[in-house]
């Protein structure tokens, strides 16, 4: 049995314990990762590019490479939490980095409550009342009662917690791959045909699906060693989550015939293959998957609103520590609230979309800061260092402008909103004088 955490002396504050190893945080990006997109986004990616799909999931993936380089370098400078929050305040300084700050917290938002719709739908489909009415929201309650309770008791069960239901989600991703590449068939991709493929919104949608590998980097001030291990992880779970993606959509579209509209497009695919209790296992897997995503998000989004809180941009008691559990209870507590309002509010689209293109402006930021550190901290020695990071760089910015500006005024204005309400809340937030840098607030695993 794992130590209990060091208790404070009585002059000290509680600090966050270091328990994230390596496996724990490849994990949480593969669990970060594969959440309710992978379920309903083939259909979606058929009907907008058909049997050239699995291929425009690699190019996506390819495009998401050169964004999660520069992450792995610039994660690799930091060992306190905050991540994109904290890379881009020391890089552009406290007023761009609030705004990276807030636009994160709302980018886990809207993703978790995309999610949370998804999993009442898998849930209707097992318990009809559950996706009606009061059941949904008391499904939706139900969710995030239980993943943030498990946070709240402390990060080594939460870690443990992601380890379990990212295996519990690959397995059956996995069995659909084995059962259906046997069965893909020339006949059933050409019914998928697309009369005016449309690859760029295809890429945008698939944003979403690859969007949130840099979630875990937000609790850097749990991980055991996050200089070394951040870009380990990232780099393998992008390569597994790619593959993933790529056979899914393979096995989708060469087994299900027209499969573009289908609202459960891998329970149709089990059901191909399996018989009536495919749709089942479908189900069950969806809502698995979905859960352990709740999970990972509850550990890791509520730290954005602790660091932010201890660099004196949000109100102090969002960097409260609980002095038994040693998490951010507040800060947990307050992302909790709001994920379940929107999720209530909203829909998987107008979710799914808006978190797409919140992300885009993170990471456009975050890989900029990149090129900036060096330059600002010329001696440092991170624990990755990016080679052709002048010509990467500049690709992955061009990558996410490219697919932000392809976006309507439609589309967009509630991005132009969040962040106009992130920057009348900044000035009001901001203390004078200025409140420290985010610091180490860490203590090691089993010692101080």
């Amino acid at each position: 049995m794992a130590a209990a955490p060091p208790s404070p002396t009585s002059n000290e504050a509680p600090r966050l314990v270091r328990a994230i190893g390596r496996w724990d945080l490849t994990a949480a990006v593969i669990n970060g990762v594969i959440g309710s997109a992978i379920f309903t986004m083939p259909a979606s990616q058929a009907a907008l590019t058909g049997a050239e799909s699995p291929l425009v999931a690699l190019v996506a993936g390819l495009g998401v490479l050169t964004i999660v380089l520069c992450f792995a370098e610039v994660a690799s400078r930091f060992p306190e939490a905050g991540g994109p929050y904290l890379y881009v305040r020391e890089a552009f300084g406290p007023a761009v980095g609030f705004q990276a700050g807030w636009l994160t917290f709302w980018v886990r938002v809207t993703a978790l409550a995309a999610n949370l719709n998804v999993f009442v739908e898998y849930a209707g489909v097992l318990a009809p009342p559950l996706g009606r009415s009061g059941g949904r929201f008391a499904t939706m309650l139900a969710v995030v009662a239980v993943a943030t309770a498990v946070n709240l008791r402390g990060v080594r069960q939460a870690a443990w917690t992601v380890n379990l239901f990212t295996v519990a989600k690959l397995a059956p991703l996995a069995l659909l791959v084995v059962l259906g590449l046997p069965h893909v068939r020339g006949d059933v991709l050409a019914t998928q045909a697309v009369v005016d493929p449309e690859w760029t919104k295809a890429i945008l949608l698939l944003m979403f699906a690859y969007g949130g590998f840099e979630a875990p980097l937000i609790p850097a001030g749990e991980a055991r060693d996050p200089r070394r291990d951040s870009a380990f992880a990232l780099v393998l779970a992008l390569f597994v989550v790619a593959l993933v993606y790529f056979l899914i959509q393979l096995v989708v579209v060469g087994v299900v015939p027209h499969v573009a509209g289908t609202p459960a497009p891998l329970a149709a695919a089990f059901f191909l293959l399996v018989g009536p209790w495919g749709t089942t296992l479908a189900a069950g897997a969806a809502m698995t998957s979905i859960y352990g995503y709740a999970t990972g998000n509850a550990l890791q989004s509520p730290r954005v609103l602790y660091s932010m809180a201890e660099g004196g941009d949000l109100p102090s008691p969002l960097a409260r520590v609980h002095a038994r559990h040693r998490t951010p209870h507040v800060s947990i507590l307050v992302y909790a609230l709001v994920t379940l309002g929107l999720a209530a509010s909203g829909t998987f689209e107008s979710t799914a979309t808006l978190s797409a293109i919140v992300r885009l402006v993170t990471y456009g930021l975050t890989c900029a800061a990149l090129l900036v550190l060096r330059k600002k901290r010329p001696r440092e020695a991170p624990g990755f260092r990016l080679a052709g990071a002048p010509l990467l760089a500049p690709i992955a910015v061009a990558f996410c402008l490219w697919l932000l500006l392809s976006r309507s005024f439609a589309q967009a204005w509630m991005l132009l909103l969040i962040m106009a309400a992130g920057e009348v809340l900044g000035r009001g937030w901001r203390r004078l004088p200025k409140g420290p840098s985010p610091g180490l607030t860490s203590t090691p695993a089993g010692g101080k």
